[in-house]
């Protein structure tokens, strides 16, 4: 039977949380019982303060229960439980200065003093805070409080608000084409970050990739992570001798005989399981136990991606069969590679809407050849700048050719080369670098010509003052000389 709070109690316990400050709290039950709201219920205290913000849902179940601790950690106030696993659980929770939201994962109290749980929970500590990629969910802070005793040990992480591929597939069915591609090509994207870091996954499942609201996706659970450039002696799988760790519908055909040897090729093939799912709306090996299940994926093909989605691309159909193939040798060698071919198939079979969001993508794969790009890069060009209108041919009056004698020289003698006109349907000159690259250098010429011409004038302007000025001095001032030379002659005539 339900525990049934008094009213009292539960004030009790909502002061002992610390989810509402004192005075905020005395405020509003004050406010109520100005309007007339009698504070004997417990469910309707709850319902106030729930209805006012105060307080979540699930942390007025809680209370209802008579539950309050646990409620803060560290500087988290926790909000809402998001799951709930084997090694932890996943909180949704809030900075309480900041006031930012993020997820926390906490170890629970009782595998603490198991050290291969604790082990694992501080190794997924290491790997998030060593990467740092859009497709992958950011570590914020690792902590540990002391409560009643207990050690509890928790991570926090960025929080995402969306839905994991399984959900999304048990809500909607399996996915189009071009979404599962896009999904799985961004998991690849962030694979191959972790990889380059030295690190592999071992846990890639439809509940581990997280869609956002906007088609992001975030690579989830590190927590079987393992870095395969370590030493043996570091690893948890041979310290606690445990041989197969992953989830069974999910893993590399090498990954259920020993985890520990698997590297970034059996993360290969586990999307590439998640890709089937995504497809088919069931993973691909769904009879049998357990066991069975573990020696299928070892020893069988998986039933055709046609069985359930007939108009499948053959091309897609290809990527997903190398992605799932018994040996590693045969799948692909590496993420990006997976991410490249994923990419060339979306550039050709992908929506417009993909292709518009993603065309930096198909430049960096192909360049400026892709029609993609080209047709992009026109309607950027027309759309900056009116079309011209057909000029008449260059040349003289009544549109003639230009006599060659008269055409431009430069300064050997030779008449300079015209550049060619690019055709009506080439890229030539569009490209946005080099078309400003042109115009400032245009500029610079252009700019060196002006100051050239300012300084011919300037000098044609002084030799002209220079010349005025002799001419007139020589008029003036030769005859002003002339002038006074004659009365002296004429002083000295008449003396002697």
């Amino acid at each position: 039977m339900a525990l049934k709070l008094t009213a009292e109690s539960f004030l009790a316990g909502v002061r002992a949380s610390g989810l509402i400050e004192p005075k905020v709290l005395d405020e509003t039950l004050s406010e109520l019982k100005r309007h007339g709201r009698t504070l004997d219920n417990a469910t309707d205290i709850s319902n106030e303060l729930e209805k006012r913000g105060l307080i979540t849902h699930w942390q007025a179940e809680k209370l209802l229960q008579g539950r309050h601790k646990g409620f803060i950690l560290g500087r988290y106030k926790l909000m809402n439980l998001l799951g709930r696993g084997e090694m932890s659980a996943v909180y949704l929770a809030e900075h309480v200065a900041m006031q930012r939201r993020c997820a926390i994962k906490v170890l629970p109290a009782n595998r603490v003093k198991d050290t291969s749980y604790l082990g694992r929970f501080q190794r997924e500590a290491r790997a998030v805070a060593s990467l740092d990629h859009a497709n992958i969910v950011r570590a914020y802070d690792v902590d540990q409080q002391n409560e009643g005793g207990a050690e509890i040990h928790f991570l926090v992480m960025e929080y995402v608000e969306g839905q994991s591929v399984e959900a999304l597939v048990k809500k909607n069915g399996p996915l189009p084409f071009a979404q599962a591609a896009d999904i799985v090509r961004q998991a690849a994207e962030g694979l191959a970050h972790a990889h380059q870091a030295g690190l592999v996954h071992r846990d890639i499942k439809p509940g581990n990739l997280l869609v956002n609201e906007s088609g992001a996706v975030k690579l989830l659970d590190l927590g079987l992570a393992r870095f395969f450039k370590e030493d043996g002696e570091e690893s948890l799988t041979i310290k606690h001798d445990e041989k197969v760790l992953g989830t069974a519908d999910y893993l590399a055909p090498e990954q259920a005989v020993d985890s520990h040897n698997v590297d970034e090729r059996g993360d290969v093939y586990s999307l590439g399981c998640t890709f089937y799912f995504a497809l088919t709306g069931h993973p691909p090996f769904t009879d049998g136990t357990l066991v069975q299940r573990l020696l299928a994926h070892q020893t069988r093909q998986p039933p055709s991606i046609k069985v359930d989605r007939p108009d499948i691309d053959d091309g897609l159909l290809a990527i997903v069969e190398k992605m799932m193939a018994k040996r590693r040798e045969s799948r692909y060698q590496t993420a990006r590679e997976l991410a490249d071919a994923l990419t060339a198939w979306l550039a050709q079979n992908g929506t417009d809407e993909w292709k518009r969001k993603n065309i930096h993508l198909i430049s960096l794969l192909y360049g400026t050849q892709h029609p993609t790009v080209t047709q992009q890069m026109q309607q950027t060009t027309s759309g900056n700048r009116p079309e011209r209108a057909q000029s008449a041919p260059r040349g003289g009056l009544e549109g003639a050719p230009v006599s060659p004698a008269l055409q431009p020289r430069n300064k050997a003698g030779q008449r300079p080369q015209q550049r060619p006109r690019p055709k009506p349907n080439s890229v030539a000159g569009k490209n946005a670098a080099h078309t400003t690259r042109r115009k400032v250098s245009q500029s610079k010429n252009s700019n060196k010509l002006e100051a050239r011409w300012i300084w011919i004038g300037i000098a044609v302007l002084a030799v002209t003052a220079g010349v005025a000025f002799g001419v007139s001095y020589w008029l003036f001032g030769g005859n002003s000389d002339q002038t006074s030379a004659s009365p002296a002659a004429t002083i000295n005539s008449t003396e002697s």
